[in-house]
């Protein structure tokens, strides 16, 4: 499959087979997401895989509730991977604070997106989760206090799904070549 095949299969899952995935296939990700482009490669990312069923169940449903409810299909997930930000090298904590930008959560973003992809290679979904109830998922993991997490990856066999395009901005829209107007 070309990258830009692989690109066009990937979405986001939110319908997975009640089923463990393989920690080979976990660690070809992990491998992905190791290799991702960080600023000054400072790597600022810890990935805590969580799939012992009981503790994934506890996990999945702190990214729900009675009032939000559009996250349950992670109770399915085979897997969800939790991604800490760590705090990145000296050199790019001087430059977020020139900058103004916060590279880590950048970095974090490539690496989950790297992850991602690699699990669209292996068979496997996912669904990049923003919305998530931190404090509780810190203290199950043991995640220390001063540390974020930045985003949770659900993770799995995907069941049965109907595919829908992909609505996306059409290039005209997006795309400007040496000025913005």
């Amino acid at each position: 499959m070309s990258f830009l095949d692989l690109v066009k299969a990937r979405h986001s899952t939110r319908n997975f087979e009640n089923r463990p995935v393989e920690r080979e296939k976990l660690e070809c990700c992990l491998e992905a997401a190791r290799l991702a482009p960080s600023a000054s490669n400072s790597q600022p990312w810890t990935f805590i895989v969580v799939d012992d069923p009981g503790l994934k169940e506890e996990i999945a449903r702190e990214t729900y509730s009675p009032l939000v409810s559009f996250n349950k299909f992670v109770l399915k997930a085979g897997a969800i991977v939790v991604i800490v930000i760590e705090k990145p090298k000296m050199i790019t904590q001087i430059g977020e604070s020139i900058k103004k930008k916060e590279f880590p959560l950048i970095d974090i973003g490539i690496a989950a997106e790297h992850f991602c992809l690699q699990a669209q290679e292996e068979g496997l979904g996912t669904c990049i989760l923003g919305w998530f109830n931190e404090a509780p998922i810190r203290s199950l993991l043991r995640i220390p206090q001063s540390k974020t997490i930045g985003l949770l990856v659900a993770v799995g066999y995907p069941g049965n799904e109907t595919l829908k395009e992909k609505k996306r901005k059409p290039m005209e829209e997006f795309r400007k070549y040496n000025s913005y107007h």
